[in-house]
């Protein structure tokens, strides 16, 4: 059988797939334009958040063998 391919661009965004399937994703803007955001939606932007149960199965075909 031959291997999958594993989409680059998805496998970068996610952070962590855990051990219940869930797959958490970073937040997006938090590292352009940063200067003119108040420290809370910096703060809040930096954390991981879970992806919706509609594209888990998506997700996981594009990343194959994590």
């Amino acid at each position: 059988m031959p291997k999958l391919k594993t989409s680059k661009s998805a496998a970068k965004r996610v952070v962590k797939v855990t051990s219940r399937g869930k797959i958490l994703v970073k937040k997006m803007s938090a590292q352009h334009r940063a200067k003119g955001k108040s420290k809370r939606s910096l703060s809040q932007a930096m954390s991981n958040f879970e992806v919706s149960k509609a594209n888990i199965k998506t997700i996981k075909k594009l990343i194959p063998y994590r």
